[in-house]
């Protein structure tokens, strides 16, 4: 029975790894100790497209894993980067609307499992707004029969599934071996608070993640300094405002000659779309990434990006470099 064991384990192993490097053509580097790596896993909204998945960003600085958001599809994100499920540290959220955190319960339960993809070892540790707590709690509850069926039938430790939530204030919410998560509150639209953006310092490095809000000048305050920005981005065409639907969306977002306002003022080495929200009708065509990259050049000149899913950066002392593209 052990050597049955060591032999699926082995052929596990082997397989993630033909898996990855079949759709990936090689597999990626270990990211190493003293590294800073900034990750989109996926750059999307609600919009069920696969060339965008939902919301999630991973940073992998000081031997840490870290992952901001979870939308739909970052299971599969992660395991295109190289790593196994279980290898995330913590998930922070920057809210709670659903397509930031719809990939929760698969990121959770699956990264339970013992096969090679996943291997959690110790609990699942959220770090989230007010009402985090409620919503793990109402996912233990609606998924009580696979978790007490994978405890009784595949011998799973309790531990690794069990839920450890932290919900957090704007300020330092996370400081551990180097590296400093500080939670920065945002401006979501009246109805919807607490949101929050993300700066992650490491080793005199930094990413800000912006998750999504209107224009923030708190945003921008806490911003100042960072390397690398990321940011979302709503744009729709002038005709559609007459649509109170389309209204209430783009008054929820930033539009891309703010993002530019913002850029402007905070300087980073380099500033990355992400979350795109970019509407239209069968009548009216939606905006297109080049011209929101037009529309974001009227208030800012700097070094910009189109963000997309896969795409990695290497956030150096000097630089921020892009690292070679990993297609979906």
């Amino acid at each position: 029975m052990k050597i049955s064991r060591w032999l699926l384990a082995v052929f596990a192993t082997q397989m993630f790894w033909v898996s990855t490097v079949t759709a990936q053509g090689s597999p990626p580097k270990p990211v190493a100790q003293d590294e800073f790596r900034v990750t989109l896993l996926g750059t999307g909204s609600p919009a069920p497209v696969m060339r965008r998945f939902g919301p999630g960003v991973l940073v992998q600085a000081g031997g840490k894993t870290l992952l901001i958001d979870c939308g739909r599809g970052t299971t599969q994100r992660l395991m295109q980067s190289g790593l196994r499920l279980g290898q995330v540290d913590a998930l922070f959220l920057t809210h709670l609307h659903s397509d930031h955190i719809v990939g929760i319960p698969d990121l959770w339960l699956t990264g339970w499992l013992e096969a090679n993809y996943a291997q959690r070892k110790g609990p699942f540790v959220v770090y989230g707004p007010a009402g985090t707590q409620g919503m793990m709690d109402g996912l233990a509850k609606a998924y009580d029969w696979d978790i007490k069926a994978r405890i009784a039938d595949q011998d799973l430790k309790p531990d690794n599934i069990r839920a450890v939530v932290s919900e957090f204030k704007p300020g330092v919410i996370y400081d551990q071996g180097g590296v400093k998560v500080t939670a920065i509150e945002v401006d979501h639209g009246e109805l919807l608070k607490p949101a929050f953006g993300f700066r992650v310092d490491y080793a005199g490095r930094s990413v800000t993640i912006s998750g999504d809000t209107r224009f923030s000048p708190n945003l921008m305050d806490k911003a100042m300094g960072t390397d690398l920005l990321i940011h979302q981005v709503a744009a729709v065409r002038e005709a559609l405002l007459e649509s109170p639907v389309f209204k209430v969306i783009l008054s929820h977002h930033t539009r891309p000659e703010e993002a530019g306002t913002l850029f402007s003022a905070v300087k980073p080495k380099l500033a990355v779309y992400y979350h795109f929200v970019l509407l239209g009708t069968p009548g009216i065509s939606a905006v297109t990434e080049q011209e929101v990259v037009e529309m974001t050049r009227k208030t800012y000149s700097g070094p910009l990006l189109i963000g997309e899913d896969l795409m990695a950066f290497r956030i150096d002392k000097d630089q921020v470099r892009q690292l070679p593209a990993r297609t979906p």
